[in-house]
């Protein structure tokens, strides 16, 4: 497994979003047999490659959508109320309907060590992110392609899908 290095990533990224963005699009509209079950074996794959403690730029960029359900996970793992807690912490959007992050990077990422605060809590975004493993493919590549811009994991995924399916960059 190797480090990340995020800056060789965005480079890598602003070459080839395009590209991957296209080869998504295209896999989404005629999807090759046995999509599901490659894109499992992939995921496998790439988790021998990438170690997210050596990235956490999810963390740093992003910030995952809390549920109810999470709010109130992790409002008792703080011993808040749900309702501080969100004060603290979150905004509401109006327009997609979800509790978010108010800063960037998360307020619960330790940057010296890459590490969650409340790994154990998490939201459930963040537990399943970057969702490769999501069945029914073809319903999440809207998700692959924005990841992908983010996420070491997801570009190094549609790396070897693209290889597997024979496309070339």
């Amino acid at each position: 497994m190797s480090t990340t290095n995020l800056r060789s990533f965005k480079q890598k990224v602003r070459y080839n979003k395009k590209a991957f963005k296209r080869f998504l699009g295209k896999i989404e509209k005629k999807p090759p047999r046995g999509v599901d079950q490659l894109a499992e074996r992939l995921d496998k794959e790439v988790w021998k490659e990438v170690d997210c403690l050596t990235c956490a730029n999810c963390c740093k960029t992003m910030s995952p959508t809390f549920t109810e359900t999470d709010i109130k996970r992790i409002s008792k793992h703080l011993d808040m109320k749900p309702a501080a807690f969100k004060e603290k912490w979150l905004w509401f959007d109006k327009k997609e309907g979800d509790w978010m992050n108010k800063s960037q990077p998360c307020q619960f990422l330790n940057l010296k060590t890459n590490m969650c605060s409340i790994y154990e809590v998490r939201p459930a975004d963040c537990a399943g992110f970057p969702h490769l493993k999501k069945k029914k493919l073809i319903e999440y590549v809207h998700v692959h392609q924005q990841n992908v811009e983010y996420c070491p994991a997801t570009y190094r995924w549609v790396e070897k899908m693209m290889e597997a399916t024979g496309h070339q960059l």
